[in-house]
């Protein structure tokens, strides 16, 4: 596994996009991959780490020397039943999509930041809230008093919708003064640079392809 090599050609792709390699963040995704991931990942600079399972976290976090030293990254759907283990092992929560989260982060007192993750397509199998909806949910997070950061979104594999997709959550951000826009992955990094992202999350470009997840579809 080559991550200093994958690194400067993902660097590189941002660049060739039009975006400045030193501040694109950018969030190397070790779901499945496992600690070395991780440990491989930091050898190469970089230092934050995202996660969509708080199993698959909490174990890569144990594993990982120096835990601290990496911001970590939730990325997958929150469960309230196990918001206080995301909590116990994250730094960042990129996935609060509904009020019940958002409340029951505000009850256990989170000290994270938190971006609310939108989804354009209006699928019902996509995460994320409906653009309408995302006024409401972050004047909810600033009210409660917890730390808002910014924005997330997951494009549609089709080059139109997603080129869309990220213009239009960048115009969403602007106006609510956000500055934070998590967009763009190992497939389609060069349009959400395009589009003013300041983090992207890449899994396979950074490691490789991914072992299936024992009992569940890859996503």
């Amino acid at each position: 596994m080559d991550v200093a090599g994958s690194l400067a050609e993902i660097r590189e792709r941002i660049r060739a996009a039009g975006g400045d390699p030193a501040r694109v963040r950018i969030v190397a995704v070790t779901k499945t991959f496992g600690p070395d991931a991780v440990v491989g990942a930091v050898e190469a600079g970089l230092l934050d780490v995202g996660e969509n399972y708080v199993e698959e976290m909490e174990v890569t976090r144990a594993a990982t020397p120096s835990p601290q030293r990496v911001r970590w990254h939730y990325l997958g759907a929150l469960q309230t039943n196990k918001m206080a283990r995301v909590l116990a092992v994250a730094d960042v929560v990129s996935s609060v999509s509904r009020e019940k989260e958002i409340d029951r982060l505000i009850r256990l007192g989170a000290a994270l930041e938190v971006d609310v993750q939108v989804d354009f397509t209006g699928r019902p199998e996509r995460g994320g809230a409906a653009p309408a909806r995302v006024d409401a949910l972050v004047a909810r997070i600033r009210d409660g008093g917890l730390r808002m950061r910014g924005l997330m979104t997951v494009a549609s594999p089709e080059p139109e919708e997603a080129r869309r997709t990220f213009g239009e959550l960048s115009v969403l951000a602007s106006r609510l003064g956000l500055s934070e826009l998590s967009m763009g992955m190992s497939e389609d990094l060069e349009w959400a640079v395009a589009a003013g992202s300041t983090e992207i999350r890449i899994g396979r470009a950074l490691f490789g392809p991914r072992a299936p997840r024992s009992g569940a579809a890859l996503t």
